[in-house]
């Protein structure tokens, strides 16, 4: 969940290990530290705070740190509160070792009652804390051995995910890297090297980067990388570059992030587009032609993704669709063989729940399909077939610009499909596309024309105590999508809802203090909304109702409603979410929310 940089080079690390914090913040977090190697007196300098980035720089003002070599972490509390004593870095007793975590060490409880009878104290109620003592135990009983063979062999004894940065004063000049199941890269600079949870804590310095696959150790110093996998052995990696700018992950002007990220998506969409349509992935489309069943498999708004393309794929592919929680679908009994196709939804890459249900199916003979945003990522390595979508970073928690884009790749893979089936015809598709390539310059126009709209209804709602929202067809799981953004960031209680299941139960819950939110463009389930709509009123219930441009027979009916242009009736679930993600971030502005980071979320889930 949280967020790991190191950096061993020619510079003060502090502000390096400051700087890439900051760029990790929206991974959130509860407290932040840093440690640093202090070369003069061989010791370490650790400095730790609760809160944001801004405490512990707050704290640090004034005090002169030098050393080259430094790790720091933002932690998301799994073992023990967030303090002091339980944020990263941890050191070991003796002071030799220090390292920080991102994962969950599930024997730890085992491990820290055999450290407790050597002798060894804990000031942490930490799993992290463990490792520390685990690899100072090991050094005392092996001193002839290097800091490698030592990690390599304590992290033997490990059970669960991890991403580990070590420094010592055994070795002073070295940073030790271990990746399993928790997500790690290498920056490689000029002199200098780093490491990092994710690219944009480093992108300020360089631009080449060496992704760790699970299961494999990196011994890092100023001018050398040298890799090995978990028996020693070592491995031949070669850098990529990105292309990004530093200035995607800046605000731009904006107020947040979140709002920075809703207005590129005209932009995002327009490159996922013309990316999916640059990628042949003919032995997909293929095998697609045996594929009897599909399960997507997902977690939080990516799941809400996954029911659009069920509906998609099951439309236009005619192939039956299973959508499922990652971390329900891993613990059923699958039946699963290989006329199965499984697809993985996440925006990093890495969301563990996500990532073990669906190789766990692959284990059992399904072919790997993953949507992901991040080239490189474990899921994009560990899959058959990759769709990415070409959104940059998502700085915000809440997911906007991810979110459309997964549409796009998913109604496209369903298009793609459905042609190498013969079930559509080449003239069919392309008309499709042209309706589809309108959509950017559609949203450009629909975020010119609502903003303001929609930020006068949310202060007309902000005090509401619930929210309700009604979808229904392919507009269903916008619903839930929509009461899931305003749950992440202004902290309102919101359901999701079909609105024909409305009348059996949360009918109840209506009436004049309920603000319920109906999703209800001109398609075919168009009269069917409308009925509901009219149960929403004759119960008192305030109706803001998200509609096709010039409709006024729902205008008549809403207390409020907000405009979208009227298109192909398949492309709505792109145009309403939109909407939906303003009316959030304009309530949680409103209340005085910190939008990019709510509380108690992380982006990137590595994590069961």
């Amino acid at each position: 969940m949280c967020g790991i940089i190191g950096y061993v080079g020619y510079r003060n690390a502090v502000p390096v290990l400051l700087y890439g914090l900051q760029r990790l913040e929206y991974r959130g977090y509860d407290s932040a530290g840093i440690a640093v190697l202090d070369r003069l007196n061989n010791k370490f300098i650790i400095e730790k705070k609760v809160g944001k980035i801004k405490d512990l720089q707050e704290h640090l003002w004034g005090k002169n740190i030098e050393g080259h070599i430094g790790i720091g972490h933002t932690r998301w509390a799994t073992h023990g509160e967030p303090t002091v004593e339980n944020a990263h870095p941890h050191i070991s007793q003796s002071d030799i070792i220090t390292l920080v975590h991102n994962g969950i060490i599930e024997n730890y409880a085992y491990l820290k009652e055999e450290l407790i009878k050597k002798g060894y104290q804990f000031k942490s109620q930490t799993d992290t804390e463990v490792i520390a003592h685990l690899i100072e135990d090991e050094y005392k009983n092996n001193p002839d051995k290097s800091l490698l063979q030592i990690a390599l062999n304590v992290v033997k004894k490990l059970k669960g995910a991890y991403a580990l940065g070590i420094i010592s004063t055994i070795e002073p000049d070295k940073i030790i890297a271990v990746r399993k199941g928790s997500p790690l890269i290498i920056g490689v600079g000029e002199n200098e090297n780093f490491i990092a949870s994710d690219i944009p804590a480093v992108l300020e310095y360089t631009k080449k980067f060496i992704t760790l696959d699970d299961d494999e150790i990196a011994v890092i110093t100023k001018d050398n990388i040298q890799i090995y996998n978990i028996h020693g052995e070592k491995v031949e990696k070669k850098p990529f570059k990105v292309n990004w700018d530093i200035s995607v992950a800046e605000k731009a002007g904006y107020k947040h992030f979140m709002l920075k990220e809703i207005y590129e998506q005209p932009r995002t969409i327009t490159d996922t587009i013309t990316g999916f349509l640059s990628q042949e992935n003919k032995e997909l489309y293929e095998k697609i032609k045996d594929i009897q069943i599909i399960h997507i498999v997902a977690c939080g708004t990516s799941y809400h993704a996954g029911l659009v393309g069920k509906f998609w794929i099951e439309k236009f592919a005619k192939i039956p669709v299973i959508v499922d929680y990652a971390s329900e679908y891993r613990y059923r009994d699958l039946v699963i063989d290989d006329k199965t196709l499984v697809i993985a939804i996440s925006q990093s890459g890495e969301t563990a729940d996500t990532r073990f249900a669906v190789l766990e199916a692959k284990k059992k003979g399904a072919k790997l399909l993953s949507i992901v945003n991040v080239v490189g990522s474990s899921l994009s390595r560990e899959s058959d077939y990759v769709l990415y979508t070409y959104c940059g970073p998502e700085i915000g928690v809440a997911a906007t610009k991810t979110f459309t884009a997964q549409l796009i790749t998913l109604l496209l893979f369903s298009l793609k499909s459905a042609l190498s089936k013969n079930l559509i015809s080449e003239k069919y598709f392309e008309d499709f596309y042209h309706d589809l390539i309108k959509l950017p310059s559609i949203i450009e126009r629909e975020l010119k024309d609502i903003d303001k709209k929609t930020e006068d209804i949310a202060f007309k709602y902000h005090n509401a105590k619930d929210f309700l929202f009604l979808g229904r067809g392919l507009n269903y799981p916008i619903a839930l999508e929509g009461a899931l953004k305003l749950k992440e960031i202004s902290y309102i209680h919101a359901e999701g809802y079909p609105a024909g299941e409305m009348k059996h139960g949360p009918i109840a819950l209506i009436d004049e203090n309920m603000p319920v939110v109906s999703i209800i463009p001109k398609d075919n389930l168009y009269e069917k909304m409308l009925s509901n709509i009219q149960e929403v009123k004759a119960r008192k219930g305030k109706v803001i109702s998200l509609i096709t441009k010039g409709n006024k027979e729902v205008i008549e009916i809403s207390d409020d409603f907000i405009e979208i242009e009227e298109t192909n009736e398949n492309l709505y679930p792109i145009l309403t979410a939109i909407p939906l993600q303003l009316l959030a971030y304009h309530i949680a502005t409103i209340l005085g929310k910190d939008v990019d980071q709510p509380r108690n979320l992380a982006k990137t889930v590595t994590v069961e």
